[in-house]
């Protein structure tokens, strides 16, 4: 598989390549060049947002404390789960 360098250097890396690597829109690439005259291009690996995961299991924390403190139980059937949210009294 080949592709051309435009005269602004750019290449067009072929779907097939993409979608084998898992390289998406916007996605990062570190290219580099080997001794033996190799151009590598590699996907960068993100870690994750650590600040992001904390703040969304508080979130779910939150939520689940909430229902639990207005009645939700987790045993609950879909019609007392409705009954609930509606507010019925029966």
């Amino acid at each position: 598989m080949s592709t051309a360098v435009t005269v602004k250097g750019q290449v067009t890396l072929p779907k097939a390549v993409r979608d084998a690597v898992g390289i998406k829109p916007g996605d990062r690439v570190t290219v580099r060049a080997t001794p033996q005259g190799q151009v590598v291009i590699e996907r960068e690996r993100r870690e994750p947002d650590q600040a992001a995961i904390e703040a969304a299991g508080r979130r779910i924390d939150a939520a689940v404390a909430y229902a639990r403190e207005h009645g939700f139980k987790m045993d609950m059937t879909t019609d007392e789960f409705m009954q609930l949210m509606r507010g019925d009294d029966d």
